[in-house]
Formats: structure tokens, C-alpha cells, sequence
């Protein structure tokens, strides 16, 4: 993306910001930070990356004002190597991290409703308040949204890259799935694969699990230190990142001959698959594309096995709103993309899924990259 691009998210949101009555926006570290500037996100840790006055990390923006960026020392010496689109504050370690949010709050005047982005943090959200002399706070994601879920040709390049690295991924580990072989294995060799393929990081935790006759097993428990077994299936479900952009993909891999009962099982899914695909037209809603493709399955009496969403939009976030589920009436529009990821799910008897990242266009959808849904079997 290009600064003159950015320029334009920010205006375009600062006038809908404008437009609800907001004197002044902050946004923190996060994808909608990273849309609005290109200011990069670290890679997600399931522990806390910590710096003094952290809570201040973002960007506040106002009509007709250079952004301001409050970021701690740590964050400003390693983790800007795009640079920033405004003013730099730098919040040392010995310097009072609210102390400085308010002098830089003085420069934005009077502020008596405040914009904040839906992760803003908790002490970021009191220290906001203070700051500024407790404005009404206003959710300012939904706005963001409504650019975001849109995407460009830029934007679906990179997504159309990321979607064919998780097809190269798996099939670059394909040679690999035996019985004996343990999850874990496959699913370092899956972030391994998407890494030497150019994904800055897996989108999300990869997860591989077998499912099947002799197995007290759920979907709930994605990865394991197990081997599969023959006359199990193994489920993929993991993605890759391309310049800041998600995929989000799955298949499943049955170990040995599957029963006569698992392949019409599969079949369903694949069937329900392509009816959700095809439903998926500009000017339907998220959750007439859930019911249609749910009702494949339901009219084969094996509804209560599909127990989750067909589908989410994907972008900077592998799940963006709108999603692909019953309670969501948004209308779908060229340019949207969201996953259709139906599945059967019987603990002991069947786990078959299959997923890919489609893009709504004028006249209907397409995936972003191909990959046959045909069962995979590893004799």
C-alpha cells in the first residue's frame, strides 16, 4: 500500500468519525492501526509482550491534524521498520506515561466525544479519560469495518498469495501423513512449509486432530503429541500471512480405507460446501449463505454434527465481521471475503471438514485459490 492510500483510509474514516460527532480518535496498536498507516503488528505470543507506559501504544488523529503516535521507547527502537505517517511521541521508561498522554491531549482542544478503537485497553480506556476530561467514548471499529471488509485488488493479491501458500503448505506435507506420524510433527511441518513459502507467520494456531472410530476425541482438542492411527481422519485447519493479510484453510486426510459411512459423510460436506459457495451472491445476506449451506446437511439428517458457523470475513484478521452465521443480516458485497468452512463433527465416528477463503463478486463468488476437495486417502 502506498502513504497516498493510508492518507485516504484515514480521511474516509475521520469524515464517518466526524459524522457521529467525534472531536478527536484513538486507536491502538492493532489491525486496524496497521490499515489505517501500515504501522506493523507484532507477531501474536500466547504470553504478554510488555514495556513501561505501554497502555499509551496508538495513534490519536483528529480533522485537519497530522496523526500523533504515543509509543514507548522499546516500541519506537524495534518494532517500526515501515516508519510512521505522523507525529512520534516517544514515551521513555522513567517518564510519566500520563503525564504525557495529557500534554499531548492539550493539543486537540476541546474533546467532548472521544473515538476509541474496540481494543483499546482497559487502563488505556481510563487513562484516555483522564487525559481528556472525560469525553463520551464512542466504538469506532464499526466504521473501521466498513472500509476493511471491502478489499482491493491490492489487497486481494495479497490474500490470493496467502491462500495458495496454505495450499503449497499442505501439499508439501502430504508425503509426510502415515500412521505413527504424531500431530505435533505435521503441524511444525505445516508453520515450517508456510514460512519457507513467504507467510510472515501462521495466521492463527495450527491445528491437526484425528477423529474416529476408537477415538474419544473432539473437535475441541485441535493438536496433540498423538499419532494418528489407521482407519482415523485427520483434520488441517491453519493459514499464512502476506503483508499483513490472512488466509484461512482446511482439508481432511483420511489414514487407510475410509468406510462406506465416513465417504457419504465427506460427500455431504463437500456438497454443503459448494451450495454455501454458490449462495453467496452480492445482495444476500451473511446468514441466508449459513442457511443455505447448512441446510444441505440438515436435510440428510446429520444437522446437529454441524455445530459451528459456515464461515467469517478475513482480512488483516483471519475473523472479521461479517460473519458467515445465523445472527449476521449483513448483505454481502463485491469485494467481500469471508471463509465457507462446513464440517461433520461425531466424536468417535466422523471429522470431515473442508475450508477456503471465497471472494464475493459481481454475479457470485470464487475461491482465492484452488485446491481439490476430493477426499484425500493415504493408504
Amino acid at each position: 500500500m502506498t502513504g497516498d492510500e493510508f492518507l485516504e483510509r484515514r480521511r474516509r474514516l475521520v469524515a464517518a468519525a466526524t459524522a457521529v460527532g467525534c472531536d478527536a480518535l484513538f486507536l491502538p496498536t492493532s489491525a486496524d492501526l496497521e490499515y489505517l498507516t501500515g504501522l506493523q503488528r507484532r507477531l501474536p505470543t500466547f504470553g504478554e509482550i510488555g514495556y513501561a507506559s505501554d497502555w499509551v501504544a496508538g495513534m490519536l488523529l483528529a480533522p485537519e491534524r497530522k496523526p500523533v503516535f504515543l509509543l514507548p521507547r522499546m516500541m519506537v527502537e524495534f518494532d517500526l521498520p515501515t516508519g510512521i505517517p505522523g507525529d512520534l511521541v516517544t514515551i521513555a521508561e522513567l517518564d510519566d506515561g500520563a503525564a504525557v498522554v495529557k500534554d499531548v491531549a492539550r493539543r486537540f482542544g476541546q474533546v467532548d466525544r472521544l473515538g476509541i478503537g474496540a481494543r483499546t485497553r482497559g487502563d488505556a480506556v481510563l487513562g484516555l479519560l483522564e487525559a481528556f476530561d472525560h469525553p463520551d467514548l464512542v466504538d469506532v471499529s464499526p466504521l473501521i469495518n466498513e472500509q476493511r471488509r471491502i478489499k482491493t485488488e491490492a489487497e486481494l493479491n495479497a490474500m490470493r498469495r496467502a491462500a495458495r501458500i496454505a495450499c503449497d503448505a499442505l501439499d508439501a506435507v502430504l508425503p509426510r501423513i502415515r500412521p505413527g506420524i504424531a500431530e505435533r510433527d505435521l503441524a511444525e511441518e505445516i508453520d515450517h512449509q508456510m514460512a519457507t513459502h513467504g507467510s510472515r507467520t501462521p495466521s492463527f494456531d495450527t491445528g491437526v486432530w484425528s477423529i474416529g472410530r476408537g477415538l474419544d476425541r473432539d473437535a475441541d482438542d485441535r493438536l496433540s503429541s498423538d499419532t494418528i492411527r489407521e482407519g482415523t481422519s485427520v483434520s488441517f485447519d491453519f493459514g499464512a500471512v502476506v503483508d499483513g493479510y490472512c488466509s484461512d484453510f482446511g482439508r481432511t486426510v483420511h489414514i487407510g480405507p475410509p468406510s462406506a459411512e465416513f465417504v457419504a459423510g465427506y460427500a455431504l460436506v463437500i456438497e454443503a460446501q459448494a451450495a454455501g459457495i454458490s449462495a453467496a451472491r452480492p445482495g444476500v445476506a451473511a446468514a441466508d449463505v449459513d442457511r443455505t449451506c447448512r441446510q444441505v446437511i440438515i436435510e440428510a439428517g446429520q444437522g446437529e454434527w454441524f455445530r459451528h458457523r459456515t464461515g467469517h470475513g478475513i482480512g488483516l484478521d483471519v475473523h472479521e465481521k461479517p460473519y458467515i452465521s445465523v445472527e449476521d443480516q449483513t448483505i454481502l458485497e463485491p469485494g467481500m471475503t469471508f471463509t465457507v468452512e462446513p464440517s461433520l463433527y461425531r466424536p468417535g465416528v466422523i471429522g470431515a471438514r473442508v475450508e477456503d477463503v471465497i471472494v464475493c463478486e459481481e454475479g457470485g463468488s470464487r475461491r482465492l485459490a484452488e485446491y481439490p476437495t476430493d477426499l484425500i486417502v493415504v493408504e
